[in-house]
């Protein structure tokens, strides 16, 4: 499941909920050459885990099933076999290497691009008797070549396609299966779908699905085309593009609804300045009349802020059990987590950078650079700050409970014995007890979770260092 299929699950079901609706799941596995081993159970937990309940689909039944295609077939074949019967289809023994000798040559009167159209030309005897051979054949759409077809789409606005650009598409293939243009006609019809959300890229094809309508004689429902998400190189999201996949971004520690929050915004605007989201908040502000034509950029940027901000907004409990899958190891075993846990939530936005962020309570790299104690804001100096830490050693080796209000008392008041500002103080503590000038926590948190003995230790490493 990639962030663009989960976006179009996501709009249809925003909008289905919004409107009192029904959200269908439909497993569409006609293509029997491309079905991947476990993709259904994907779907599944996909759906599942970011909370787009489905209404109706394969595992729950409803009046309009089966909800899954390839259970459908003779639905198909019926069908395919009225259009034959109508005259709005034909059957195709070309082999599919076949392909015009000349595409622009009056003689096969046939279309541009795609098949020329030279089985409908068989009559009706030349077609029994390649059927008695055992030819095996294809059945095609019939379009005529004279004409045009108009449809209003609901993004894109009235778009007009000329039947020279349209081949005669196949409807029903040699082993039975339906083409998914064809059979996602006859089953949005059967299962009475009102909204057709797919992906721009269709726009080409819609006109075709139009035709096929209006030869059933069927009402044409609303088709909603997405504008395409583009990677940060300009390009169509893909796997080149980067991490693109459902399961990627979970296993980093993406929240779903962060997840859901993000996607939403690429391509509808809410016509406010909100970005943070909650499912029930996209319920009852999302409308397909704010989805934008324009391409939306996928910015991992943006999407690791906004999940920061769920993270924010977690119970304590649910986002320490969130971040106990990303502590090593030396943490797990050597430090109070929970209290962790809670120092770091506010500053966690994605949490496989965890291991990262906490490296240094587990171990100190004591090669870290001198430099680091100066400070322009603080006004800090490599003497100063020499001198500061030899009297917190003094101070703090005094202390007989080592917790975080003694130890932030201790050195508040030596902050007003010397008649300074606590930063001053705080940061070369900070770089004594971390090695690097910026930490998911404060001086004195990371004092309490090194403990006393490991905290006057990494001071006398600072002050040697100096």
């Amino acid at each position: 499941m990639h962030i663009g299929n989960l976006r179009t699950a996501l709009y249809a079901y925003l909008h289905a909920r919004r409107n009192k609706g029904a959200f269908i799941l439909r497993i569409e596995d006609t293509d029997q050459a491309r079905l991947v081993e476990d993709s259904v159970k994907v779907i599944y937990d996909s759906l599942a885990v970011t909370g787009l309940e489905h209404d109706e689909g394969p595992d729950k039944g409803g009046p309009v099933g089966p909800y899954v295609q390839s259970e459908r077939r003779g639905i198909y074949k019926e069908y395919a076999e009225k259009l034959l019967k109508e005259g709005h289809a034909y059957r195709c023994f070309c082999e599919k290497e076949e392909k015009p000798d000349n595409p622009a040559d009056e003689e096969h009167d046939g279309p541009i691009l795609g098949y020329d159209g030279r089985c409908r030309k068989l009559s009706d005897a030349e077609v029994q008797e390649k059927l008695a051979e055992g030819m095996p054949c294809v059945i095609r759409q019939k379009i005529d070549r004279e004409g045009k077809t108009a449809f209003k789409d609901f993004v894109y606005g009235d778009i007009e396609v000329d039947h020279k650009q349209l081949d005669d598409q196949i409807l029903l293939k040699r082993d039975g299966y339906p083409t998914y243009n064809f059979a996602n006609v006859v089953d949005d019809h059967l299962m009475g779908i009102t909204h057709v959300m797919r992906g721009c890229e269709y726009i080409s094809s819609t006109p075709k699905y139009i035709l096929l309508y209006r030869a059933f004689g069927w009402e044409i429902p609303e088709h909603i085309h997405l504008p395409h998400i583009l990677g940060e190189s300009g390009r169509k999201l893909s796997k080149r593009e980067g991490s693109v996949a459902l399961s990627d971004f979970l296993e980093k520690g993406y929240l779903p609804e962060a997840i859901l929050n993000y996607i939403a915004l690429l391509g509808w605007n809410p016509g406010t300045e909100q970005e943070y989201f909650t499912k029930a908040d996209l319920i009852e502000k999302f409308d397909i009349a704010r989805i934008g034509k324009s391409p939306a950029v996928f910015d991992p940027v943006k999407l690791a802020w906004l999940n920061g901000l769920h993270i924010k907004a977690l119970k304590p409990e649910a986002a320490h059990e969130l971040f106990l899958k990303f502590y090593p190891e030396k943490i797990l075993k050597g430090f109070d987590t929970g209290r962790l846990s809670g120092l770091i939530q506010g500053k966690v936005e994605k949490p496989c950078d965890i291991p990262a962020m906490v490296a240094f309570l587990a171990e100190l790299d004591e090669k870290y650079p001198a430099e680091l104690f100066i400070n322009k804001k603080n006004k800090t100096t490599l003497e100063g700050c020499k001198a500061t830490l030899a009297d917190l050693q003094g101070i703090l080796s005094g202390l007989p409970a080592w917790e975080y209000q003694p130890v932030y008392d201790a050195v508040n008041s030596y902050a007003a014995a010397k008649a300074s500002k606590i930063g001053p103080i705080m940061w070369p503590l900070r770089i004594a007890l971390s090695g690097q000038a910026v930490t998911p926590t404060g001086s004195v948190e990371i004092a309490e979770l090194l403990g006393k003995e490991e905290s006057l230790r990494r001071i006398a490493v600072a002050i040697g260092r100096l």
